[in-house]
């Protein structure tokens, strides 16, 4: 398996993560009625049997139920495993005490003593300052209870700013947690891709599959009806999968000539940009199957360009 370090100089990861919202969480994702305990024990295991070792969880999801499952789980893995979870930055959190709070719980749900990679779940400081949030963060790297820190949703510019608060503590930053697929490349244009290279920022890409739509399951022609908060998404009308069908389109055909599902395609193209890791959601030993089937091959850098022109509109 190739591996990726995270940043500059932090923990050494897969190129592929596996994300753990759904673990506990019944508002967004229905946990505990087709779902439960079972099947993410086997998730679990199907991910470390196919090599895969990094999950990205928060304290927020399932409301610490996504970290206890994963404590739970780790007690009974044979090999190391990185977790990548992430501090809120709620109204009532506003002084670095609040912080190494969060942290201390998160490694007690976790059952470990270091994290991998602790994450600032979204830019909002409302009271606490970005200074004062970075700063505690550099101390718990000096503590040893963080390897390697992350921030999430950041622009560019916010970026920018926090990598220089930790670079004046001798403390790099090594993720910034973003959108990204190819009907997502926001990021792109707004600079954060270019920014991050040139900063040494590695990139975690939720959404991957942009809601499943890049699954291929979604079509006009198909059976398939979208549940949940995908009825109200746009991007599922029949005017939006009109709009994505040359995408789908061309991952089939490519699929078709490696032998892979259009999903494993839509991953491998963005493990392709270098230094992007895809952070794909998972319920089932199944969906982790499936994901992984993302490694172990490389699309060429012919293939890679006819899909950065087909989802141009996105970007």
């Amino acid at each position: 398996m190739e591996t990726i370090t995270l940043g500059q100089n932090g923990p050494v990861v897969t190129p592929l993560c596996i994300g753990t919202w759904a673990w506990g969480d019944k508002l967004f994702w229905n946990y505990g009625n087709d779902y439960g305990p079972e099947q993410l024990q086997e998730a679990f295991t199907a991910a470390l049997k196919a090599g895969v070792t990094f999950f990205d969880t928060a304290e927020i999801y399932g409301m610490g139920l996504s970290e206890k499952f994963l404590g739970e789980f780790m007690q009974q893995a044979q090999q190391p495993v990185q977790i990548a979870t992430k501090f809120g930055p709620l109204p009532w959190r506003f002084t670095g005490q609040s912080v190494s709070d969060a942290l201390t719980q998160s490694l007690k749900r976790l059952q470990v003593e270091q994290i991998a990679l602790y994450q600032v779940h979204w830019p909002f400081a409302f009271f606490l300052s970005q200074k004062t949030l970075m700063n505690a963060l550099a101390d718990e790297v000096k503590r040893g209870r963080i390897a390697a820190i992350g921030v999430s949703n950041y622009s560019a510019e916010q970026m920018r700013d926090a990598h220089q608060i930790l670079a004046d503590r001798g403390v790099p930053l090594a993720v910034n947690q973003v959108r990204y697929s190819l009907l997502t490349r926001q990021i792109e244009s707004k600079g954060i891709v270019a920014t991050a290279r040139e900063l040494g920022v590695t990139l975690l890409a939720y959404s991957p599959l942009a809601q499943g739509l890049l699954t291929g399951k979604y079509t006009i022609d198909s059976a398939e009806t979208p549940t949940g908060a995908r009825k109200v998404d746009p991007r599922f009308s029949k005017e939006g999968l009109q709009k994505i069908a040359p995408v789908i389109s061309l991952l089939r055909s490519l699929g078709e000539k490696y032998d892979r599902t259009p999903a494993q395609v839509a991953l491998n193209w963005l493990i392709s940009q270098g230094n992007v890791i895809p952070i794909a959601g998972v319920k089932t030993a199944e969906h982790v199957r499936q994901n992984a089937g993302a490694l172990g091959w490389r699309l060429n850098e012919d293939e890679i360009e006819e899909l950065e022109k087909v989802s141009r509109p996105w970007l």
